[in-house]
């Protein structure tokens, strides 16, 4: 090739380039979200073009975070020709004319990039363990503490009761002045506490099935309150003693459903004996939790754990005049209550419970004391100023924590970095545009750039004497000193778990700049403005999929903060009002106070496992009015596929103009994490409810509702609406992410602004959702097998190569939503299997083989959170609040995998029965032991449900496996499973 040739080549490359852009750009189509078969962008236009449908749309897809496959295809081959002409170019000056040379360096670089096209590797493989792990360890003082007498008139209001109290609640806001604000949705899975009592009006929402969801009425009969403790308890002495155990054993919730279930006559386990067998024990385990069960047919439970949730809200309600509907004097003193009882021995608060110390928490926690009314001068307070100064002051908090500092008005704007509502104009195909992001870092800085964009500030700010008085305890220097432009990338090594990348800092240096140049403020002022429009309008959207609960509690604060400005601080406006109205569903009480869960709650992910851990211990029909109560709620909370949910203005949002405007995966018929009203459907909460609902059709006592008309079914149509959102779930690297496709690229971790987080910024695959995905489909498969039947087997092999890809060297899979390695082998042999894997295959056996080799000498397993934020199993197990370093949690996912693998190692799994049994309360509960779910690598969640779900699970299992033979000393061989295929 001459260098004319070389520069031709150059400049045919850039034509074909810029024709697919603008041919991406402005083709339009339907069908978002619909990706082709096949394995590599050759594959999806070859299977394009030969489908019978034109598959999602012709330019650029925003669900799928990519253009459609003959626009890529046009881009690579671009691409190819700009490197070709570049080797070449390069060849020639280092070599001259030795064409032989030149051809052997574009064969290799040719032959790499295609071979990266053509089978292209993901960027959700977590990596190895971290080079820093996490050296320190929390520490309390050993004081227990209790609850005011008072407190005990508080209680659990689920369903419909639930809005009735809200509704109550906000009537005097509802005046005649103002549009009357309702909640919207479905009310089933809802749970909120309040001291008012119930009352049995019903709220005018369209289509509620009154019968199906009051319980009838018995006579009450008298409680034994001695024995409510008891096995309320979970073996533990009255109080709260963190430095015993920080984690609540959900005291208050689980007293209050024993004392109704006894009050209805119902008959308790028999706690005056242990069981013997396995069988025994996962009997009256069930019997137990059964207790437990909402009227609803839910099971809720304490999903608390991390210390920045809760102060964002207070600071919310501070910067919003206080009102009493969004948070009253009880609420206040049970959320102080809280907080002190979490404070350690060196003064701050960690990240989560279970966490030492850290500079974000310990500042957002004392600064939400001293907005509660916590005096300066307290002991507690003097404390938190010790620690907090003693490492620099709060200029060496985390980002997330000075952006609260700069709305409250302790700290100036010029010490955050910049968010530009702006950056929501680019074109959706611009590399990085923010709707590119993981939803949940997408929905936090989406307000949070409307915020920022408004500089927005409590509005007393220079008046409050308390701020006055905060600016002067959070500082080392005297706050008009501070130069804060030069305090904007200062964080404590305790925050920062994952330190910005220099090309991070450029780029917010460079933002710097652009916030603050003279010459180009008209420009940002201009486009700043239609920023700030579009903000509205998509948090609007959010705020309405969501019935005003929002996706999680930070961005909940975020956008209540952002409707009361945009209202122009009208607290009786009817977005306020919606706004506040939902605040209670993310508030929790128990034994250590009042605090903000993770989310609206677990409800319906808890239920699912729940219900499927009944079925493999073949007690469903023994138990005939818990689980036609679950298929009630389950029927009911499949998302935007009931004629309440339909009744909301969500389901117009269901559309995909609005879909492709807002950045909406598809929703209908989806199950959520938590409730119907919530509406986010994700991937493995969707595989999950889909296997409960195939379970359950496997019910005596639900097949005969069913038949007699007194349950409502679940239509084929339904199931196959589930199906559908999880194969449009599926990545490109043939894992599956949580709620949304991956549409951004792995060097987006670069550009990682929170500091306390680790892989954030898109939505990755994960073993977790690919194996709920993958069963269920298997599963439904199996009932319905001519339904798209090769896009499911095809889907179920792109899943199980991906599985084998995220396999460590040593058998292991790391847990990204729990902890870790346990509960991730679990997944990744129960996928693995499922989709045909043979259990005597070498990914299998070496999974076995690992977690053989971490059982622990008394026969259970253990890990801490440590595991999941060092990403390598933590060497002492759980050593600090489980038994001897096992967890009753962490045996129930090591067996659950070594079952379902038919380990043939019977010794190893009865020693883990055994160890289940003898941990086992007379009750049929279990000890509340340490933290094991986490989120973003860094933090630790409460799941209070699982230490009752897989041992049970865990126990059903192995007695299928092994049977009699797990209450012996004889060996079993158990028989081998090929797979469904």
């Amino acid at each position: 090739m001459s260098g004319d040739g070389s520069m031709e080549l150059w400049k045919a490359s850039m034509s074909l380039a810029v024709l697919a852009l603008v041919a991406g750009h402005s083709w339009k189509g339907s069908r978002l979200g619909q990706r082709a078969m096949g394995k590599s962008i050759w594959s999806y236009l070859f299977h394009s073009i030969l489908s019978p449908q034109p598959v999602s749309t012709y330019g650029y897809d925003v669900v799928l975070g990519a253009f459609a496959p003959p626009v890529r295809v046009a881009f690579s081959l671009a691409a190819l020709g700009f490197l070709i002409s570049l080797v070449h170019s390069i060849s020639r000056t280092l070599w001259g004319d030795v064409y032989l040379l030149q051809s052997a360096l574009l064969v290799i670089c040719g032959g790499l990039y295609l071979s990266t096209k053509l089978s292209p590797k993901g960027v959700s493989d977590p990596g190895g363990p971290r080079s820093h792990k996490i050296q320190r360890k929390p520490k309390w003082k050993n004081t227990t503490t209790m609850l005011d007498e008072e407190d005990s008139s508080w209680r659990c209001a689920v369903a419909l009761d639930s809005h009735n109290v809200t509704h109550a609640r906000f009537s005097e806001a509802n005046s005649r002045d103002t549009v009357a604000a309702r909640l919207t949705g479905e009310p089933l899975g809802r749970d909120v506490w309040t001291t008012a009592t119930r009352t049995n009006a019903i709220p005018s929402t369209p289509s509620f099935n009154v019968a199906s969801l009051l319980s009838p009425k018995k006579k009450s009969v008298k409680v034994d309150e001695r024995l409510v403790e008891e096995m309320a308890s979970g073996g533990r002495a009255p109080g709260f003693n963190p430095s015993q155990n920080p984690n609540s054993a959900d005291k208050i919730f689980r007293a209050q459903q024993i004392r109704n279930y006894l009050a209805a006559g119902k008959p308790p386990p028999d706690t005056t004996c242990k069981s013997k067998t396995a069988k025994e024990a996962a009997k009256k385990a069930v019997h137990f939790y059964s207790m437990l069960q909402t009227e609803d047919g839910h099971w809720s439970g304490d999903y608390g754990g991390p210390h920045f949730l809760m102060p964002g809200l207070i600071v919310a309600w501070y910067v919003m005049g206080k009102p009493r509907q969004l948070l009253d004097t009880d609420e206040l003193k049970l959320m102080s209550h809280y907080l002190r009882v979490h404070q350690q021995e060196d003064g701050g608060w960690g990240l989560h419970i279970e966490s030492p110390s850290t500079m974000m928490c310990s500042v957002l926690c004392y600064v939400s004391l001293r907005l509660m009314g916590e005096p300066a001068a307290s002991n507690l307070s003097l404390r938190a100023q010790a620690f907090i100064l003693y490492e620099g002051g709060a200029i060496m908090t985390s980002s997330w924590a000075k952006f609260w500092l700069c709305v409250l008005g302790c700290m100036e704007w010029e010490g955050h970095n910049s968010v530009p509502p702006e950056m929501w104009l680019l074109p959706n195909w611009f590399p990085f545009h923010p709707g590119r992001l993981w939803c949940h870092c997408r929905m936090v800085y989406l307000p949070m750039g409307y915020i920022y964009g408004s500089r927005f500030i409590y509005s007393k700010a220079e008046s409050d004497p308390l701020i006055a008085e905060l600016r002067k305890e959070l500082y080392c220097e005297p706050y008009e000193t501070i130069e804060w432009g030069e305090t904007r990338n200062m964080v404590a090594p305790m925050d920062n778990y994952s330190p910005l990348p220099s090309v991070m800092k450029c780029l917010q240096n460079v933002l710097a700049i652009y916030e603050s140049l003279p010459i180009i403020q008209p420009l940002k002022n201009f486009v700043r403005k239609a920023g700030l429009r579009f903000c509205v309008e998509y948090m609007a959207a959010e705020d309405l999929q969501t019935n005003y609960i929002d996706i999680g509690p930070v961005n909940k604060a975020l956008n209540m903060i952002s409707a009361y400005h945009a209202a122009d601080s009208n607290l009786k406006h009817p977005t306020v009002i919606n706004h506040m109205m939902r605040v209670v569903d993310y508030l929790w009480l128990a034994e250590d106070g009042m605090k903000m869960k993770g989310y609206n709650g677990s409800q319906c992910w808890d239920t699912s496992f729940a219900i499927q851990a009944v079925s493999e211990c073949h007690l469903m029909d023994e138990f005939p009015s818990m689980s036609t109560k679950v298929w009630s709620y389950l029927e009911r909370t499949q998302i935007l596929s009931t004629e309440t949910s339909q009744a909301t203005v969500a389901y117009e949002y269901e559309s995909e103009a609005y879909r492709g405007k807002f950045y909406r995966h598809l929703s209908k018929g989806g199950w959520p994490f938590s409730t119907s009203a919530h509406g986010w459907p994700i991937s493995d909460c969707t595989g999950e409810g889909l296997k409960a609902v195939l379970a359950l059709t496997k019910c005596r006592a639900v097949t005969k509702g069913l038949k007699d008309g007194s349950l409502k079914p679940i239509d084929e149509t339904r199931l196959h609406d589930a199906v559908n959102v999880l194969l449009k779930y599926q990545n490109e690297d043939g894992g599956w992410p949580t709620y949304e496709n991956n549409r951004g690229f792995g060097w987006f971790e670069q550009l990682n602004p929170s500091e306390v987080f680790g892989d954030i910024m898109i939505d990755y695959s994960y073993v977790e959702c690919s194996m709920a995905a993958m069963t269920a489909m298997a599963d439904f498969h199996k009932m319905y097998p001519s339904h798209r039947k090769e896009e499911i087997k095809h889907s179920v092999e792109k899943g199980r190569d991906f599985l084998k890809s995220l396999q460590r060297p040593d058998g292991s899979w790391y847990g990204s939503w729990a902890c870790c390695f346990c509960y991730a082998c679990w997944f990744g042999v129960e996928g693995l299997i499922q989709a045909g894997e043979p259990t005597a295959s070498p990914a299998i056996q070496k999974a076995c083989s690992f977690l053989l080799s971490h059982q622990r000498p008394n026969g259970g397993w253990g890990e801490d959170f440590t595991s999941s934020y060092d990403k390598d199993y933590a060497e002492n197990g759980m050593d600090a609040y489980g038994d001897e370093g096992s967890g009753v949690v962490n045996t129930g996912w090591a067996l659950l995998a070594l079952s379902l693998a038919k380990c043939d190692d019977v010794m190893a799994v009865r020693r883990g029965i055994q160890y289940l049994m003898k941990r086992q309360l007379p009750s049929g509960d279990w000890p509340q032991e340490g933290i094991v779910g986490v989120f973003n690598r860094s933090c630790g969640i409460t799941y209070t449900a699982y230490r009752n779900v897989f041992p049970i699970w865990a126990l059903g299992r192995c007695i299928d496996t092994y049977g009699d033979k797990l209450d012996s000393e004889r060996s079993v061989t158990p028989v081998l499973n090929m797979g469904p295929w």
